[in-house]
């Protein structure tokens, strides 16, 4: 009987679409309904019953309402309650709840697509309310309530619905009196024209319902006919009558005339299933033209008739009846056969279609307590050991400071979408906007950015379980206030990156936050509270989302363009193969209602949770009285309408299926026990490590299906999958895992069939996750990555699975069809430079000797200055390989042996045996291979060819198919990515069989090779269009024919390497002509040969014959190949003359060099397009006689070689990294062969195999090479067009096997998958290339302004450095006159015994800083000069005397002192009593300061207590190096120094505010020093913790008790750890009394700095060592590019400086600064041009104006280091700092400017930097000044232009070549005005008070 509806109802559809063909025909209705109370599922109600709004909506609506749509309903009745909506009768006092009830009636059948036809009023009797007010329809006034009354329902449903009634019945008004009828009619046409007027042109219609046989009082009066659009009404029929139903319906029509009819009501009784005639008889009318009939009741119509497959189970017990969506699912999949289930679709996806993979913040960034970051809930859980084997997320995969390595991953993987979570604790530590964290915010602004610079588009999850700890302290998700706590962190995180994020998850996976979080207590916050808990959490997070939606919406949809969805997880439920129970088809539904619907109801169906849901819970409510095991909250009206329809996508989160039946889960809280259902899973699946995964992508598809239709059917949105994967183990090495190929394969797949087959819209599929990470309570025994993560080294280093290469071919193909013969369309072409010069032979030596005389004569500073800039557009970089060192496969699919085989089998050839059998396994890992170099973003791969894989016995004839195949699909391959293929025909790998007949020693083998060449330009040459004919044929020829070290091992040093070296350069020739005749005019290409030197420097460049010796050596090695090719098409004349004579000498007949006729020179002349390079390293020659037997070619150069000591070495003998040897070879190759373009086709660094990814070595490598081929290009002109670096991967090393590698990449050759993870190098050049160069960053920009105007200029000494007089006038004896006196303590024997004899110049030591223009002038005191034994009981007048003349005279001259009470040279006779060691030592100092401040306070302003603190304890008592040279208590004595350092300043900083600041004005502090500390690896998290403990030791060790009160934290743990870890009873860091704290902290009126460098900063353990190194816990090395000074421990660095400034700043709350040391030594001879100086003084005062300028730190002023050459402690008068130099050589001392002091004027004059922008500025004026200081050069003045290396070049040019001085002409002196304060005594709060008001 179904069958039979079915088709009759179709065929009502198909009937009037046929008759209706006018130009807009109206739908044929095909009514049901309306709703009851209880819901019954039949099609029978009783039409004239409203629903009941006092009671919930039936738990089945919406199934019925499917169910309906299902059986060909188009339109549903729905009866309004006049009496409920207006219970009152005022439409100005609506019942809200009944409103809400209806509208959500209407909205759900539009949901379904079904049409409301709305009743506004269904029977004669009026609303109670009305009823007593106005009695019945003879009231004249009820007419005008009616309307009110529809008005009220227009205005609240009339966009809901199309079809209105007015009133149902009106014959039963009709039966109460003529009047009541009038009226009620009249109360129709109020309501009609009401409508109408309401919504125009919207097509909506209005009647009135009227019996069929009373249908004639509606024709009483015109009007009533013209106020219907159509007529209702309601008629009966029985089939066992003589009625002619057809006479009756033309009966109908002579009244209604052209009215359509809708059968609103007919009764059809007395027909039995075998008597069709009576329907035949409707069926006839309904066919009929002449009657106008638009629709009918299908339940009257079929009512009787008896349909026993009407779902009258629906009825009663409806929980165990499955939704209409799930059945119809069920139905179309369940009887699957496992064929067909799992049937493979070998399609594509949609073009467009979205590839991501996942990450989120808490289980990859690490980083947990960086820059502020809150704690989060996960943070928490892990710390108190509930995670497996205590692990946490502290570091997890350091993606916090891993940007870059996972962007390269992405890259690598193909994927367009990366999404990733932000943590709400980085943004908001306190989860409130109040606590706003800049860096963290930084830290995803910056992974936005590179995503979208990679292509890649970001897609963000704002919560992914990590809540701030401080939320969860005020309940979490369980407090409502989360909402606006959620909302304001949405709003920001759009604000701040929505102009870059086009798609946001507001939350992933909220139901594990409900489930585990709160209810089973699994994960995070740990609540086991599943009945009320759970449910409040879904409650607020729902709300919370729709929060965040509607600002997005409302704020910055329109302006963004994004979107805002929700991702929500869900398995896939299905009732068990076996099970044919109904039961648990509905189990299976309640399942995923329980899980997905919990979540995805409310958004996206109505606004509330799924019925099936609150039916559970309010059943088991009523069973369970005394202990509810769930309690749902409700919604408001007003939060159902907003958090419905709140998605602009759908995120799914998909990863199992589960089995379930029908069960009774009692009173037990939790889904099972609440839905009565258990859950479990098939045996036979394959099972995970997760107890929770088990793969069966079969419910992928199922379940997209069952989301398509039951969420999305009304709301049309998209589908994203946002998280799909598979876990792994962890033991052992996880390269090789299939199970994740498999799991990925078929899910993939059945979300492809849903797509094709299915009609779902899926959009996007993501794989979970990109990397390996922490995965909550297992922690990392999980493994989920795309990438391995290796957690056991600090670098955690990220290695692609095969899994990855998997999924980014599954991306390349957009599916699983076939596409591996497309070719890429369109091939790079290369530009020929179509005519080269016709070169003379070189000359001996050559005149690129040039090259010599242009740079061999710089200074470090010269050579060493890094040069920003970029290269030109289109420039190539690329990498490296070739074939026999990567390919592998050595005999497989037919590929000959090459010599290289033979060679390497043989044992004790290479180190450990080692051979390319495999290799890197190239030939079997192209995806591998092509993944890095989409990673890098290269734009040239240089590989080679293995001749004997494509010709196995070298010729054509043995032809290997296989080979081609493999080198097609590599070519093929890397042009896919826009990645141009240069390939080398012949990489030193022979085939075997033509080394049988003599190899290159054959003049065969040109012609031999030229057939090799002309098939693979044939078969390639379409594609391929750069090509290299043979890489080194230096190396083919001398070291393997000559030395014999290298296959074929020939060792015929005299002749062979000549013969072979003539028939290289024939066959090369002869190749090139073939492709220049045969194939370059179709295929465009070019052409060249990559030779290899080393640059070679002479000994000594004023000798020149060694002059020639280099360039003879040059012409031996490059110009042997070089000359011919690109010059004169024979051998350079050293070597023709050299080897000749040595050939005659030897009583040889001829030379042993072979000749060139005329025209095998014109042949070979010229054969190359481009300049092809290979450079590795430099070396210093000498000229040498060399023996002549036996006959040798290294001895026919007559040179001797040797290394560049001063250069760093590599991990191969002889291979220095000396970088600058690179610009001077292309220099030498520019001017040697007429200025050809040039590409570095190898260049790299070989490092030790225990370097694996942390190969900084290679950076500085890399950092220092290719700034030097910059230099060529930009400042020389050399035409540099590419740069290959070499190379990609770690590979098969020659000689060297795999002891050494010198890839960007690391390979494990242990592993047989020969894994390769990416070293920093890689990350390191992908931002080379990304940046085209080394372009200025804009923190290494110069700013132009000035400091503020009372700006501290000065300068500044030491009393024992310039003093002298170390006996005189009664001085005591210091501890470093002890030191000094002690044999090899200071640098060759230098005292400061006379020093700078200062002593005795007092003029002429203010004479030079009255030319340096400096407003103040620092300078110390020596203790034991005015106090010889260190007490007031001796007071030497003499020596006091000196500084009243020093602070007289510097007054004089307008300088103000500023004093220094210690600096270093402590009184012996206190050293004698324990100096600093003895807590006594405090009260002496204050003794001593109080004696000063006495004597000289009222002439002083500025007063420093203690110079360095830092060096006098560990210097001086930790490593001994300074006095007093205390060394062997190291672990104890320095801190102990140190604390009574500390307490002296604080002493003597009371004394002077007590007792002296009121009537002496002064300001007093300390002088700190440190270094600035850089991570070594920035990405690191172990280094950037090494980097700031070495700060935090440095200067935090004196300025936290000073500034912020004790010792910083991290000192005190980490010497109390240690300390306790070795076995002692305490800490050796001495504890301050809170007493002594309280004395100590703000004890400064500002923070004295010294500064002078920085270190890059790596952990070192030092195990159970007790010393102040293993405290701090770290090494420090110094970049390679930094510039030397004359101290080892002094490199150029001035971004440290503004860094430094800035953590001053923050660290201790910005206190006023001045900088009272800085400045640069030099050793060795004199230089008055002290460039360096100048340089670094401009670049640091520059760094020190940003930070006061850019970043608001309170600086007050600057001291440059020193006023002149003095004894710099240990290091003696070696080193030296001046701006003044002193010729010790004069017994007058005297004092010399250099140009610095100039330089450092003018910058005084100018009160910082002008902009030269604002034009000349009168503080660059030059002063003429008379001064008894003698001048010897002119100040440095603004110029136009400047001397370089000879040339004279524009400021432009100079500043471009950064070898100009620091393009900035500025100066100026400007008086600092000293502040008087008359201060009381006053406790320390008033003092700090006061003190920042003054400075």
């Amino acid at each position: 009987m179904k069958k039979l509806m079915q088709v009759l109802s179709l065929y009502l559809f198909c009937l009037y679409g046929c008759l209706c063909q006018e130009e807009e025909p109206q739908v044929f209705m095909l009514l049901a309904g309306p709703l009851t109370n209880p819901l019954n599922m039949d099609l029978n109600t009783n039409v004239t019953d409203a629903f009941d709004c006092r009671y919930p909506l039936p738990v089945n609506s919406r199934d019925y309402f499917q169910y309906l749509k299902s059986r060909g309903v188009t339109h549903f009745k729905v009866p309004l309650s006049w009496d409920q909506l207006l219970p009152t009768g005022d439409p100005n006092k609506p019942s809200q709840p009944a409103l809400s009830c209806y509208r959500t009636i209407l909205e759900l059948l539009i949901n379904e697509d079904l049409k409301p036809l709305v009743i506004l009023h269904g029977s004669g009797n009026l609303p109670e309310a009305l009823w007593s007010r106005y009695g019945g329809w003879e009231s004249p006034e009820l007419p005008v309530v009616f309307k009110q009354y529809a008005e009220f329902v227009f205005m609240a449903y009339g966009e809901l619905a199309h079809s209105w009634v007015t009133l149902s019945h009106i014959e039963e008004i009709h039966d109460a009196g003529q009047l009541q009828l009038q009226n009620a009619l009249q109360a129709h046409s109020n309501a009609y024209h009401l409508y109408h007027h309401l919504f125009p042109g919207q097509g909506g219609t209005v009647s009135i319902g009227v019996r069929a046989s009373n249908v004639s009082i509606l024709y009483q009066t015109e009007s009533t006919v013209k106020d219907l659009d159509f007529l209702s009404v309601q008629m009966e029929y029985n089939c066992t009558s003589s009625t002619n139903l057809a006479e009756e319906f033309k009966r109908l029509q002579r009244f209604s005339g052209k009215t359509p009819i809708v059968i609103y009501k007919m009764n059809v009784e007395g027909c039995s299933f075998s008597r069709f005639q009576p329907l035949g008889n409707l069926l006839q009318v309904l066919i009929k033209e002449d009657v106008h009939i638009m629709g009918c009741d299908m339940a009257d119509l079929f009512g009787e008739l008896d349909l026993l497959d009407t779902p009258k189970r629906f009825a009663g017990q409806t929980a165990n009846v499955p939704s209409v969506t799930y059945q119809n699912v069920w139905d179309k999949f369940g009887a699957q056969s496992v064929f067909e289930r799992d049937a493979f679709l070998k399609e594509t996806f949609p073009s467009g279609f979205q590839w991501a993979t996942s990450s989120e913040a808490f289980k990859v960034e690490g980083g947990w307590r960086e820059h502020g970051k809150g704690e989060t809930i996960w943070d928490r859980f892990g710390h108190e050991h509930l995670v497996f084997e205590n692990q946490t997320a502290d570091l997890a995969c350091d993606s916090y400071n891993k940007v870059d390595y996972d962007v390269y991953l992405l890259r690598g993987l193909l994927v367009k979408t990366y999404q990733f979570s932000i943590s709400w604790a980085r943004i908001f530590p306190s989860g409130h906007w109040g606590s706003h964290s800049e860096k963290g915010a930084l830290y995803y602004d910056s992974l936005i950015d590179r995503l979208i610079e990679a292509g890649i588009e970001p897609a963000v999850t704002l919560h992914h379980w990590d809540l701030p700890q401080a939320l969860q302290d005020y309940g979490g998700w369980t407090n409502v206030s989360i909402v606006e706590a959620f909302t304001e962190y949405a709003d920001f995180c759009f604000s701040r990156f929505g102009d870059r994020v086009r798609t946001w998850n507001t939350f992933s996976s909220p139901w594990v936050v409900s489930h585990a979080g709160y209810g089973t207590g699994q994960h995070p916050p740990g609540n086991k509270d599943y009945v009320v808990a759970s449910y409040q959490v879904t409650h607020n997070m729902l709300k919370s989302h729709a929060e965040a939606w509607h600002v997005y919406n409302s704020k910055y949809r329109k302006g963004q363009g994004g979107k805002v969805g929700i991702a929500l997880d869900s398995h896939w439920a299905e009732p068990p193969n076996s099970s044919t129970k109904p039961e648990d088809v509905a189990a299976a539904d309640r399942y995923l209602q329980f899980m997905l619907g919990w979540f995805a109801h409310p958004i996206f169906v109505n606004g509330d949770y799924p019925d099936v849901l609150k039916s559970q819970i309010k059943r088991k409510t009523s069973d369970c009285s005394s202990n509810a095991p769930a309690i749902l909250p409700v919604f408001t009206v007003a939060e159902s309408k907003r958090i419905h329809g709140t998605a602009d996508f759908l995120g799914l989160n998909h990863y199992t299926t589960r089995l379930v039946n029908a069960s009774n889960g009692g009173c037990a809280p939790g889904p099972e026990g609440v839905g009565d259902f258990t859950a479990h899973v098939d045996p036979t699946w394959p099972s995970t490590v997760s107890n929770w995964i088990y793969p069966a992508p079969w419910g992928l598809r199922r379940l997209l299906n069952y989301i398509s239709a039951e969420y999305l059917n009304g709301t049309k949105v998209p589908i994203y999958i946002t998280g799909n994967g598979i876990p792994t183990g962890y033991s052992g090495y996880p390269i090789n895992d299939t199970e994740r190929i498999e799991y990925l394969s078929g899910y993939i797949n059945e979300a492809l069939k849903a797509i094709h087959l299915d009609g779902v819209d899926l959009q996007r599929f993501t794989v979970q996750s990109l990397m390996d990470g922490f995965e909550g309570p297992p922690g990392y025994s999980q493994r989920f990555g795309l990438h391995y993560v290796n957690f056991d080294l600090p670098d955690r280093p990220r290695t692609p699975k095969q899994s990855a290469y998997f999924y980014s071919d599954i991306i390349k193909r957009n599916g699983f069809a076939d596409t591996r013969d497309r070719i890429a369309q369109q091939v790079p072409m290369f530009k020929r430079v179509l005519h080269q010069p016709i070169l003379s032979p070189s000359e001996v030596p050559s005149r690129s000797k040039v090259v010599w005389e242009k740079f061999s004569n710089q200074s470090n500073f010269q050579r060493k200055l890094y040069h920003y800039g970029t290269f030109p557009k289109g420039f190539h970089w690329g990498v490296t390989s070739s074939a026999y060192q990567i390919e592998g496969g050595w005999n497989v699919d037919g590929k000959g042996a090459s010599v290289w085989d033979t060679f390497t089998q043989t044992p004790g050839s290479v180190p450990g045996n080692a051979n390319g059998n495999v290799a890197c396994d190239s030939y079997n890992r192209l995806q591998e291979d092509l993944y890095m170099l989409r990673a890098l973003r290269v734009n040239t791969y240089r590989f080679s060819l293995s001749w004997s894989r494509i010709f196995p016995d070298g010729r054509r004839a043995s032809l290997n198919q296989k080979g081609v195949d493999y080198y097609t699909r590599l070519i093929n391959g890397i042009l896919a990515y826009n990645i141009t293929p240069i390939v080398t025909l012949y990489h030193w790998d022979l085939p075997q069989a033509l080394q049988n007949l003599g190899g290159w020693d054959n003049i065969q083998m040109v012609d031999i090779f030229n057939d090799f060449s002309d098939f693979c330009f044939t078969t390639f040459g379409d594609r391929v269009k750069f090509w290299v004919t043979f890489n080194q044929p230096y190396s083919i020829a001398w070291s393997g024919y000559g030395l014999g070290q290298i296959p074929p091992n020939v060792t015929k040093p005299g002749d062979a390497p000549y013969r072979v070296a003539h028939n290289l350069l024939m066959a090369h020739a002869k190749v090139y002509h073939t492709y220049d005749e045969k194939y370059r005019k179709s295929q465009g290409g070019l052409l060249s040969i990559a030779l290899n030197a080393d640059w070679v420097e002479p000994k000594d460049l004023q000798n020149p014959r060694e002059v020639i010796a280099a360039d003879r050596s040059l012409q031996f090695q490059l110009g042997w190949f070089a000359h011919p090719i690109f010059k004169t098409g024979d051998y350079p004349d050293a070597m023709k003359w050299q080897v000749g004579n040595k050939s005659e000498l030897q009583g040889l007949p001829g030379s042993r060099l072979p000749s060139f006729n005329d025209s095998e020179k014109a042949y070979v002349r010229g054969t190359a397009d481009v300049f092809c390079i290979n450079a590795y390293t430099t070396k210093v020659v000498r000229h040498v006689t060399d023996r002549l037997s036996p006959p040798s070619y290294a001895d026919d150069q007559d040179v001797g070689e040797s290394e560049d000591s001063e250069n760093p070495t590599t991990a191969i003998k002889g291979q220095r990294a000396v970088a600058w040897g690179l610009r001077r070879l292309l220099n030498w190759i520019k001017e040697e062969y007429g200025d050809p373009e040039i590409y570095v086709t190898e260049n790299g660094v070989a490092t030790a195999p225990k370097t694996t990814v942390d190969d900084n070595d290679r950076i500085f490598y890399y950092k220092t090479y290719i700034d030097e081929a910059l230099k060529a290009h930009d400042l020389d002109g050399v035409k540099v067009r590419g740069y290959s670096a070499s190379s990609l991967m770690d590979s098969f090393e020659w000689l060297n096997g795999y002891t050494v590698g010198f890839g960007l990449h690391h390979v494990d050759f242990t592993h047989p998958s020969r894994p390769r993870t990416p070293k920093r190098s890689a990350h390191y050049y992908y931002q080379v290339i990304r940046e085209n160069g080394f372009p200025k960053s804009e923190d290494g920009l110069p700013i132009y302004g000035n400091f503020r105007k009372d700006f501290i200029w000065s300068t500044a000494t030491a009393s024992y450095q310039i003093e002298g007089g170390w006996r005189a006038d009664g001085k005591g004896l210091s501890i470093w006159d002890t030191f000094a006196h002690t044999p090899l303590r200071v640098s060759n024997d230098d005292t400061g015994d006379i020093a700078c004899d200062s002593y005795n110049k007092v003029e002429e030591d203010v004479a030079m800083m009255k030319l340096l223009k400096v407003t103040h002038y620092r300078f110390s005191i020596s203790w034991p000069r005015v106090l010889p034994d260190g007490t007031t009981k001796n007071i030497n007048e003499a020596g006091l005397n000196y500084y009243h003349r020093l602070t007289d005279a510097l007054l004089a001259a307008n300088i103000q002192p500023h004093i220094t009470l210690y600096h270093w040279d402590l009184p012996q006779a206190l050293q004698d009593l324990g100096g600093w060691e003895n807590d006594s030592i405090v009260d002496r100092f204050r003794e001593y300061a109080d004696f000063i401040f006495n004597r000289l306070g009222d002439k002083v302003k500025l007063w420093i207590t203690i110079n360095e603190p830092y060096n006098v304890a560990n210097i001086g008592h930790g490593y001994g190096a300074a006095a007093p040279g205390i060394s062997f208590r190291p672990g104890t004595l320095p801190y102990i120094v140190g604390h009574n350092l500390i307490k002296a300043h604080a002493e003597a900083w009371h004394l002077y505010n007590d007792k002296y600041r009121a009537k002496q004005g002064g300001n007093i502090s300390i002088t700190i020093n440190s270094d600035w500390a850089e991570p070594r690896n920035p990405y690191k998290q172990e280094d950037i913790d090494a980097a700031q403990r070495f700060v935090q030791f440095y200067i935090g060790w004196f300025a936290h008790p000073i500034f912020n009160g004790d010792y910083s934290d991290t000192m005190k743990t980490v010497i109390r750890d240690r300390s306790l870890a070795a076995g002692l009873s305490s800490s050796r860091l001495p504890e301050f009394t809170p007493a002594e704290i309280q004395r100590i902290k703000g004890t400064y009126d500002f923070f004295g700095f010294n500064h002078y460098t920085t270190v890059l900063a790596f952990p070192v353990a030092y195990g159970n060592l007790q010393h102040y190194d293993a405290d701090r816990g770290a090494g420090t090395i110094a970049d390679r590019t930094w510039l030397d000074s004359g101290s080892s421990w002094l490199k150029v660095s001035p971004f440290g400086f503004r860094k430094i400034l800035n953590f001053i700043k923050e660290e201790y709350g910005n206190p006023p600064i001045i900088i009272t040391e800085n400045g640069i030594s030099e050793r060795g001879p004199v230089d008055l041009n002290d460039v360096h100086r100048i340089h670094y003084f401009d670049t640091y005062i520059n760094q020190v104006l940003k930070a006061y300028l850019l970043d608001d730190v309170d600086i007050r002023g600057y001291t440059a280091w020193s006023l002149m050459d003095n004894l710099e402690w240990a290091t003696g008068f070696s080193e030296r700092f001046g701006l003044f130099y002193v010729n010790r050589y004069d017994p007058n001392l005297p004092r010399i400017p250099k140009n610095s002091v100039a330089r450092y004027a003018t910058i005084i004059k100018c009160n910082g930097f002008p902009d030269p922008a604002l034009g000349p500025n009168e503080c660059l004026n030059p002063e003429i000044e008379g001064t008894n200081v003698p001048m010897t050069t002119l100040p440095i003045l603004p110029v136009q232009s400047v001397s370089f290396l000879g040339m004279e070049l524009s400021l432009g040019d100079a500043e471009v070549a950064l070898y100009a001085v620091f393009a900035l002409c500025i100066a100026g002196v400007l008086s600092v005005i000293t502040v008087t304060y008359l201060l009381r005594k006053s406790n320390r709060s008033s003092a700090q008070s006061m003190k920042m008001e003054r400075f």
